[in-house]
């Protein structure tokens, strides 16, 4: 009995002993870890929302623990579009041998409510093995960890063969006219210039607790907005009729819910179900690979599997706002809704609204365009990036792929890519594929991924500004 006991405890001990050493090999030291988490929690703890909130202060606070770290102010560059939405730029000299890497992030959020959430949104909440609040995901960590390994390139006197330009920027979700992206692009250009950009939009994917694939982004759908609009003359409740604007909408939205737009691949999502048919180990498995060989019967039974991957063989629109009528006893003169498209880069704006205004079958239904919305293209597959990221998530995830990807949502990577730089979206940042929290209620990332995404990024920008030996 006590042998066996012994052995047991001998056995625990290597278990634990392995599991440190595992940690060890896929962490930054404690040292680095704790800069990223207090960077992280101040950037959570500022509100930054489109309306509510600024970037500005987070760019305030980057700026002083850059002139902290021994940066000049030279090399720091902190302005925007409004006075309330700054950005901050800051570069970390190389031999110049090779063009500047843009490590991009931005510092904004999507609006939160307290009484959504079942915790404070502004405040990071370390609970059961998770990071809370809003921006945890989307894209605090990612710009934490771009200033903190900027930092610690500073601290070791690393000598890469390129500039590092670290971006923070404004208004990435406010979709109003303060990007910071776009105002850079448009007013300081030199400041951002670059041989190529790493972004957020490609994350790892987690299913069942296993990390499944690394997902690099080189493609985007892009967004475009439509106001649904009926305007009607009205009249007294106590008079009702059919010609009601709310239930021309109504009927709208409900032909526009049962709608589909075609399904189909392109260049890139057909390489992304592929490679994701040669890891899966379920019954889709047949049906991915078919569906990257363009069958319809297998589109149709992999989009119906899952709303990511419906998204990714589809242009998708849905109504996210109403606004409607002005009186209790009054019939409405007015009903609209805003309806959100996220198109693929193939579709022009045009084919979208004809096939809305086709769909909705109601002259008495306007279908505008909001804005002025355009495709980007995607960027090249490059071999020297493809290869520094399988090597690099080979060394932290033995066995987990790198796959490229195309994103169902938006990023600033669709100015860069328009205006000449080509963005590739990265982080190591392994997500739960059944509990993606970004724009939702009580956000939330894995502990353990935010600091294997600091390590994986770290490693990511020093193999692609080290030179060859």
């Amino acid at each position: 009995m006590q042998t066996k006991l012994l052995r047991s405890l001998q056995l625990t001990l290597v278990l634990l002993l392995t599991a440190i050493a595992s940690n060890a090999q896929t962490t930054r030291p404690d040292s680095e870890k704790q800069l990223a988490r207090e960077i992280y929690k101040e950037m959570i703890e500022t509100q930054s929302g489109f309306t509510t909130g600024a970037t500005t202060p987070i760019a305030e606070r980057a700026a002083a623990r850059l002139r902290a770290a021994g940066f000049p102010d030279s090399d720091i560059f902190v302005g925007g579009a409004k006075a309330t939405k700054h950005n901050i730029v800051v570069r970390y000299h190389g031999t110049g041998a090779r063009k500047p890497i843009l490590l991009l992030a931005h510092i904004d959020v999507v609006e939160a409510k307290r009484e959504d959430w079942n915790m404070d949104p502004f405040q990071l909440i370390e609970k059961d093995g998770y990071f809370y609040g809003r921006g945890t995901g989307d894209d605090k960590a990612q710009a934490a960890i771009w200033l903190a390994n900027l930092i610690q390139y500073k601290k070791e006197g690393f000598k890469p063969d390129r500039d590092l330009i670290v971006a923070l920027t404004a208004d990435e979700e406010g979709g109003g006219p303060y990007n910071g992206v776009d105002w850079l692009l448009a007013n300081h250009r030199e400041l951002i210039d670059a041989d190529f950009a790493l972004n957020e939009g490609g994350w790892g994917e987690n299913v069942g607790g296993k990390h499944v694939a690394n997902y690099l982004q080189v493609a985007e759908k892009y967004v475009v907005n439509f106001r649904f609009e009926v305007r009607n003359k009205g009249g007294h409740s106590s008079l009702p009729v059919h010609d009601n604007a709310i239930y021309h909408l109504a009927g709208a939205l409900q032909r526009l819910s049962d709608f589909g737009f075609p399904l189909k691949t392109n260049e890139v999502t057909a390489a992304y179900f592929k490679r994701m048919a040669a890891i899966d180990s379920s019954p889709l498995k047949d049906d991915l690979a078919r569906a990257a060989s363009g069958s319809q019967e297998a589109m149709q039974k992999v989009a119906a599997s899952s709303p990511a991957y419906n998204a990714t063989l589809r242009t998708t629109c849905v109504a996210t706002m109403l606004e409607g009528g002005h009186a209790l006893n009054a019939l409405p003169q007015l009903a609209a809704a805003n309806v959100n498209c996220r198109v693929l880069p193939e579709d022009s704006v045009e084919y979208v609204k004809t096939t809305l205004q086709k769909v909705v079958a109601d002259d008495q239904v306007a279908v505008q365009i909001i804005g002025d919305p355009s495709p980007a293209l995607a960027s090249a597959l490059r071999p020297d990036i493809l290869s520094a990221a399988q090597h690099v998530t080979e060394k932290i995830w033995p066995g987990v792929p790198v796959i490229p990807t195309m994103v169902m949502g938006g990023t600033d990577g669709r100015s860069t890519r328009k205006a000449g730089i080509p963005t590739y979206g990265i982080q190591g940042i392994f997500i739960d594929r059944d509990d993606v929290r970004f724009h939702g209620r009580d956000e939330r990332i894995f502990v353990q991924s935010f600091y294997e995404g600091q390590s994986f990024l770290y490693d990511l920008v020093k193999s692609l500004s080290t030179p060859a030996h």
